[in-house]
């Protein structure tokens, strides 16, 4: 798998690549491992704990800047103990949470640490960690999703483990985290909203995130979709090719079936740039309109969709706009086709 330099960091949209920034946690060892020192008269020093890095990831969509450890002023009525407080970048007020705390990690100083500050969800945050190693462009298809396992013992907040020849890299869901401490950032259906008096429209959703596909099912299904859900864009090409085969057996259009694909795009396996692609490459599928519904929809971003032919880009967490556009999607090309 190869790494590429932090200037090399432009990718074109739809490779199915990602790059990741690469930092570690110092932690504390699990065991009470010493490192035995030798003197020159050959007596033996007093044993010291040895410490351990965890390596952890970040795509580099998602990252503003890497910088010193900045003067942090304490924030009042904190929600949470990870929260260090906030700090003042280029008359930006950005809160720092220290992710050691997050993850039940110990975490031992050794160096003066770094703050990742990102930006995703249109929420600037900040993140300390230990030091930071390199940047690397990889495929979805080397990004495994974590098992169950490795979500526990990360409070949820992995979404996808990346293994080289001499470590593993856990890629952190930052989403989950923010939302967590930040209610007002999850998804939540807009009472007021009203939708077609028409019901019954077809979805087929992909997204990695198990709680983000359950949310995502019952609030287009309270504006009257019938959803189907995947875990990622490669099940959801596979099951969009077992669709067209019926389809074409049938003798049916393929808008019998499914009428709109909304798709996250971070994905293991196959992000949502690439299943758009695919989509918008085949001769039976290209006209079904493909909503990306993610963190990563910026003003900066947004291009990457449009070059891969997306219909539409939501922003996480606006799922009342999704499916006003899912409806609004479907009914414009039920006009177009007369």
């Amino acid at each position: 798998m190869s790494s590429t330099d932090t200037t090399d960091i432009l990718l074109e949209a739809g490779t199915n690549e990602l790059e990741i920034v690469e930092f570690y946690l110092e932690e504390e060892p699990k065991t009470d491992d010493t490192v035995e020192l030798n003197e020159k008269d050959g007596e033996e020093k007093e044993g010291r704990k040895k410490s351990r890095k965890g390596y952890y990831g970040v795509n580099v969509a998602k990252v503003l800047e890497i910088i010193r450890m900045p003067e942090i002023t304490e924030m009042p009525e904190v929600s949470h103990e990870s929260v260090l407080g906030a700090f003042n970048l280029r008359s930006r007020i950005i809160p720092l949470l220290d992710l050691s705390k997050w993850l039940k990690k110990k975490r031992v100083e050794n160096e003066p640490p770094k703050a990742i500050v990102t930006e995703f969800n249109q929420v600037t945050s900040a993140f300390m960690v230990s030091g930071v190693t390199r940047i690397h462009r990889i495929s979805w298809e080397d990004v495994e999703a974590p098992n169950k396992y490795v979500s526990a013992l990360s409070s949820d907040s992995i979404t996808g483990v990346v293994k080289f020849d001499d470590r593993i890299v856990f890629i952190l869901d930052l989403e989950r985290i923010v939302s967590e401490l930040n209610p007002d950032m999850r998804l939540k259906l807009d009472d007021n909203a009203e939708f077609s008096a028409e019901t019954g429209y077809k979805a087929l959703i992909a997204d990695d995130s198990p709680l983000i596909r359950e949310m995502i099912r019952d609030m287009l299904g309270q504006a009257g979709f019938r959803v189907e859900k995947t875990n990622n864009g490669r099940e959801c090409w596979d099951r969009l090719m077992e669709i067209k085969e019926t389809s074409m057996e049938e003798g049916r259009p393929i808008t019998d079936y499914v009428q709109v694909i909304v798709s996250d795009i971070e994905m293991p396996m196959m992000d949502g740039h690439h299943l758009t692609k695919k989509i918008k490459e085949d001769p039976i599928l290209k006209d079904l309109p493909v909503i990306l519904f993610s963190s990563l929809i910026t003003d900066k971003l947004r291009h990457r969709g449009e070059t891969v032919g997306a219909d539409d880009q939501v922003s996480k967490p606006e799922i009342t706009y999704l499916a006003q556009r899912a409806a609004g999607l479907i009914e414009e090309r039920k006009a177009a086709s007369g």
